[in-house]
């Protein structure tokens, strides 16, 4: 298809070039890509497109992904440039990474109004942050004057989605066979905030704006997520690699699957979705979740507990969603605990979260980490269910 549009994306990585760049390259739009790795970034720009490579258990297809250019974020004018003449732009680079480039997109917003181009330009803020398209536009606007915040409040847009495609980090061998394959899952929707956009949501591939939203931000943190955390955190403990030699573990699977289910029947009380759609989506990512061909590790899957055993994270926040609803969480509960045990020395948090439990112990770690006191009914069942964990391991704090 012959591009006639512009489209910016911040992030080359898992799902800015392993999603969102297949999704505007097949909707029309030539992609500029703002990256930092200059490997990647000059294999893009030198080839004006990229490989990706669809995977099943059963099959493999190739794509080739363009018109695309590439940028170094480091050169804020021709950043600048991008963004001020992007329809259509998305971020992609981690939460932490928003404050780093909120001035970029600021300069590019500037351009657009030094251009006189008042055409909406949305960007779909996609980042594992509650809340993140509004955190993103209050960073952008920090960094305008005064006098140009008008201007962003009319042109640009922000709006959030959640990811949902599976797409494990290249290895090493693959970037040096070439360092824009990217391996993904076939799996190809993206739902997006409807209300987050300026003018008309823009006809995108795989785009499905919804509102309210919230459904599907739940859904992805407290089904999605969650299951995944059981099975990096379970399959951890039992010496497994791959997430999805853990899911072929029957205990696992029915732990996993319980976690999801226990979550689902917090949100078909919450927002009363249609019959049997949650159990579905279950079942289908069950069945992702089992695809060999994308070997994603326990250890990616579980990094990072400091995070993801917050109060309001994948399986914390599944938990208290589910006693406010009657439902007893055994199984997000089983998964908290395996969290706490998750000690693997690759992952800095991992060691930080295990040096709070042998210095503090279990209920200070539990309030600082989890956000859970003594007295709550979820702290009270994560002991307990450590404690007997703690005897089936031997101990560890």
């Amino acid at each position: 298809m012959l591009a006639t549009k512009e489209a910016v994306i911040f992030g080359a990585g898992s799902v800015g070039r392993g999603f969102l760049g297949q999704l505007f390259c097949e909707s029309g739009y030539r992609v500029t890509f703002v990256d930092l790795d200059r490997p990647l970034l000059e294999a893009l720009d030198r080839r004006g497109e990229y490989k990706l490579r669809l995977v099943t258990n059963d099959s493999c297809e190739e794509l080739t992904v363009g018109p695309v250019g590439a940028v170094h974020a480091g050169d804020l004018a021709r950043v600048a440039e991008a963004v001020g003449r992007a329809e259509i732009g998305a971020t992609a680079v981690g939460a932490n990474v928003l404050k780093h480039i909120a001035p970029a997109v600021a300069a590019g917003v500037r351009r657009r109004a030094e251009l006189g181009n008042t055409r909406p330009l949305n960007l779909i803020v996609c980042e594992n942050l509650k809340g993140a398209a509004a955190i993103f536009r209050d960073l952008v606007r920090d960094a305008l004057a005064a006098e140009e915040r008008a201007f962003l409040g009319e042109h640009v847009g922000f709006v959030d989605t959640v990811i949902a495609r599976m797409v494990p980090a290249p290895t090493p061998e693959m970037r040096a066979q070439d360092p824009s394959l990217i391996v993904v899952e076939p799996y190809k929707e993206l739902p997006v905030d409807a209300a987050g956009f300026i003018g008309e949501p823009p006809q995108i591939a795989g785009m499905r704006p919804y509102s309210p939203f919230s459904f599907f931000t739940e859904r992805k943190l407290y089904v999605h997520n969650a299951g995944h955390a059981l099975l990096a955190y379970l399959g951890y403990l039992g010496g497994y690699e791959y997430g999805y030699q853990a899911l072929a573990d029957e205990d696992i699977y029915y732990q996993a699957r319980g976690a999801m289910e226990e979550s689902a029947r917090a949100l078909v009380r919450k927002y009363r979705p249609p019959p049997g759609a949650l159990l579905a989506n279950i079942d289908d990512l069950l069945s992702r979740f089992a695809n060999r061909a994308l070997g994603d590790s326990v250890l990616r899957l579980g990094r990072d507990p400091l995070r993801k055993l917050g109060r309001t994270d994948r399986l914390v926040g599944a938990a208290l969603n589910a006693l406010t609803v009657d439902v007893i969480p055994t199984n997000l509960v089983t998964g908290i605990a395996a969290g706490l045990y998750f000690d693997s020395k690759t992952d800095p948090p991992a060691q930080e979260l295990q040096a709070k439990l042998r210095s503090r112990g279990l209920a200070a770690t539990l309030a600082e980490v989890c956000g859970l006191t003594p007295g709550e009914p979820l702290f009270e069942m994560v002991v307990e269910r450590c404690g007997k964990m703690g005897k089936q391991r031997g101990g560890v704090w």
